[in-house]
């Protein structure tokens, strides 16, 4: 449908064409390679319910592969053959198959889809569905699935060396489902400004994982010429220098711009007679049991002299010695290996092993080794660790400016790999140390008290932002320990004027940036380019963090997080107000949601939802008395059930066994609740708040309070609902703009301004400990406990017992006693 509305079809002309319609089809099949009817679509089964049978996709797959253009057979044909026999695993009769089918489209259609709409909705829903199945496939993801952030720091890296670049071919030597190299793709287009430039090869041994891979690139928007697959083993079947469609009048051996891959770890080969390879005769054999570096050289071997290739293999080939220690020594003497990244541990689904991410060159001009130890930066999510988007920005970063970064990235010259001390062992701890001090305990400051001034020195940036703020928080009396002057720690430091400066520093740094937002967003949002336009705003981000302080205390990653968190949403906001127009901001559609009925989930509507504009949004800017109306209404209701619950539980276990309990009290209540016995009321007020029957008559009252304050937040609820749809729909082009500016711009830049102010609550948690580690010493303990064992010798003395129990007395007094 994408194609076929760029081309200016209506639905209601693509829906009624057809295979006859032999002028047209062959358009489609020339610009897609294929033609696929509207009664064949994804869409079209969803909307047909009841009407839906798999027969229909038969059909579908029947009328594809028939209405293939003969030009793209190799590319497309085949394609669905899993599929294809999968339909007769989905139950023994065509009954029990349509069903299958049917409750796998509903279940397609329910995915999360973060605000998508038909940008690359079936790209997203793809990469969805194969993430998740790799999440649940225990080993054998590692077949086809690289995670989304490694592949993004691999396209991030690849990108920048090929930025300048008009045309370039990418290839995936292992391309399992196709995401790493879709990734490199999509990175290199964010700076070129366009993928017609891009052309994609792609090789894969098994023949279900290369069908992932055809789809995933079909279904991305590729134009079938520019796409080049082949299954094939990657080891033993090379990429042939003819094309194998026609070998006689073709002479085309594969080098490229890129070279990806995210091949097996450590898997077993046969080596025999590789020797006259082309691609291993120079630098050497991979051993039998271990095939990492035979896809080393492999995708080195089909790289361009001015290419770059990324690899991800097991730590081990850092230092595992043999034929692997002969090749490793080759490529340093010969100046391919460029950058080593060591990424986390438990980082691919399946494996726990660490991984390294290696990058080569054909020819370069250095000789030296960029490592990097990146195992330190991740976030925990379930069972494995994920890099977030400032560890992949402050890698990338890294890398792109070969810089040496303290415990975290170093430029190693060749001359100290080649030395005796290493021996070209490439392990990363030998050259970057990215290891936690331990903690240690000063004795002195132990037994007397005092705050060794070499744990403070180890706040050094702080000093040095803060020049006078040491002295005003410790008194210094030249012995090597420091005794803290302020009661309140946390409120001398906040008052202290260099850190009010500071936070008047961040603040002018970025006076002036809302409204800069607002003029490269809200001002652009329609002609932006949306994939480049958070670098733009990173740019500014960190010009304007440098103006901050000399002593960069607020960490420009951590800034760089802030953004990006907020920019997933706003460009999916973007995408959706370039592809519709702005009109879609005042755009309701409905809300489903899956509701239980005879057993079964049903998709019901159940109110609105802005398909921009977020209703909760829009009723604080533009509805906050009945808002604020709605939200007492709900306390008054939150405080009638603690009260009811306060009440309901005073009721004692005597009051509870009454025979009459229930009795009484479903007269009492019905009598209260229905108005109708005033006597009794007054009976029970009689009687007391504290008698069972006046705490039944309590409990009538907040129960009919509580029934009453329920049905009016409901009527209030559903017309405050109506009313913001209305709204809404209303909205002006300036009520609008206002609105966008609250979603995107306000969130991102409150949160940034609070950054000074985790700084300063930083060092004040690191000081605060300091102070607590020494304040009671080994010596305060000690007379502690003294006092303790003399008290508990009274005590002793005076117990009395039997024999036995006394003379047990006698011996634990003495051994209190210290005698």
């Amino acid at each position: 449908m994408g194609f076929a509305s760029a081309e200016g079809f209506t639905d209601e002309d693509f829906s009624a064409m057809t295979e006859e319609d032999t002028e047209t089809v062959d358009h489609f099949k020339s610009n897609l390679g294929y033609f696929i009817a509207h009664k064949h679509l994804f869409s079209t089964w969803v909307d047909q319910t009841s009407d839906f049978d798999v027969a229909d996709v038969r059909e579908a797959l029947s009328a594809f592969s028939r209405l293939i253009h003969p030009n793209h057979k190799r590319l497309f044909e085949g394609i669905f053959k899993t599929l294809e026999t999968g339909l007769s695993k989905l139950g023994d009769t065509a009954a029990k198959q349509t069903k299958a089918t049917s409750d796998l489209l509903q279940l397609i259609k329910d995915i999360p889809m973060d605000g998508q709409q038909g940008y690359d909705v079936l790209g997203f829903i793809y990469e969805y569905l194969i993430g998740m199945f790799a999440a649940n496939a225990g080993k054998k993801a590692g077949e086809f699935y690289t995670p989304h952030e490694v592949s993004v720091l691999m396209s991030e890296v690849i990108a920048h060396h090929l930025k300048d670049r008009k045309t370039i071919q990418i290839y995936d030597s292992t391309s399992g489902s196709g995401s790493l190299l879709l990734n490199i793709g999509q990175a290199i287009a964010k700076r070129m400004g366009n993928q017609g430039g891009i052309k994609y090869y792609a090789q894969e041994l098994k023949e279900n994982t290369y069908n992932l891979t055809r789809m995933n690139l079909v279904m991305r928007g590729i134009r079938p010429d520019d796409i080049v697959t082949r299954n094939a083993d990657t080891l033993e079947d090379d990429w042939p220098y003819f094309d194998e469609q026609d070998p006689v009048n073709s002479y085309n051996p594969l080098y490229l711009d890129a070279v990806v891959s995210n091949p097996p770890y450590s898997q077993k080969w046969d080596p025999l007679h590789k020797e006259a390879d082309p691609r291993y005769a120079r630098f050497g054999v991979a051993p039998k049991s271990k095939a990492d570096y035979a896809f080393l050289l492999h995708d080195l071997y089909h790289l361009k002299p001015n290419g770059i290739m990324a690899i991800v293999l097991p730590h081990g080939v850092l230092f595992r010695g043999g034929e692997e220690g002969v090749i490793r020594k080759q490529l340093i003497e010969n100046d391919h290996l460029e950058t080593i990244i060591g990424l986390p541990s438990n980082i691919f689904f399946g494996t726990g092993i660490p991984t390294v991410i290696l990058v080569l060159r054909q020819k370069r001009a250095g000789s030296d080794v960029l490592f990097v130890d990146a195992s330190k930066g991740f976030a925990k999510e379930g069972k494995n660790n994920k890099l977030r988007a400032c560890d992949i920005k402050k890698i990338t970063d890294v890398v792109t400016a070969r810089a040496t970064v303290p415990g975290f990235s170093r430029l190693v010259p060749k001359t100290e790999l080649q030395g005796e001390a290493n021996d070209y062992n490439l392990n990363i701890p030998r050259y970057v140390d990215s290891s936690e001090p331990l903690e240690s305990w000063d004795l002195y400051a132990s037994m007397f008290g005092g705050i060794p001034l070499s744990e403070l020195d180890a706040l050094a940036d702080y000093w040095e932002a803060f020049p006078n703020l040491r002295a005003a928080l410790f008194t210094l009396d030249g012995t090597p320990y420091a005794q803290p002057k302020a009661d309140d720690l946390a409120a001398a430091v906040r008052q202290h004027p260099e850190v009010t400066k500071f936070n008047d520093t961040f603040a002018r740094a970025f006076d002036g940036f809302r409204p800069w937002l607002h003029r490269e967003l809200i001002g652009k949002m329609l002609t932006l380019q949306v994939p480049r336009q958070e670098a733009l705003i990173c740019e500014e981000l960190f010009a304007r963090l440098a103006k901050v302080g000399t002593v960069p205390l607020i960490d420009k990653y951590q800034a760089y997080q802030v953004l990006d968190d907020h920019w997933q949403p706003i460009s999916v906001d973007l995408e959706i107000l370039q592809t519709e127009g702005f009109a879609a901001t005042r755009v309701v559609d409905p809300n489903y949601v899956v509701k239980k009925k005879d057993g079964k989930d049903v998709e019901v509507q159940e109110g609105w939802k802005g398909r921009v504009l977020p209703f909760d949004l829009v009723q604080l800017a533009h509805h906050k008395m009945e808002l604020d109306a709605l939200r007492k209404k709900e306390t008054e209701l939150d405080e009638v059930a603690a009260l009811l619950d306060e009440l309901l539980d005073s009721f004692s276990d005597e009051d509870q066994a009454k025979d009459t309990f229930n009795e009484a009290g479903d007269k009492f209540v019905a009598a209260a609740v229905a108005k109708e016995a005033k006597e009794s009321v007054a009976d029970a007020a009689a009687l007391g708040t504290e008698s069972y029957e006046g705490k039944i008559i309590q409990a009538a009252k907040l129960l009919a309070q509580e029934k009453s304050l329920k049905a009016a937040i409901k009527k209030d609820a559903a017309a405050l609902h109506l009313k913001t749809k209305a709204t809404i729909e209303a909205l002006s082009d300036e009520q609008a703009y206002a609105l966008l500016e609250s979603k995107w711009l306000s969130p991102l830049v409150d949160e940034l301004h609070r950054l000074p102010g985790l700084v300063t609550s930083k060092l004040i948690a690191r000081l605060q400990a300091l102070v607590e580690k020494y304040r009671i010493t080994y010596a305060d303990n000690a007379r502690d406990i003294q006092r303790a064992e003399e008290a508990l010798v009274t005590m002793l003395g005076e117990l009395d017992g039997g024999e036995f129990d006394v003379r047990g007395i006698e011996e634990l007094k003495t051994l209190l006693a210290g005698n």
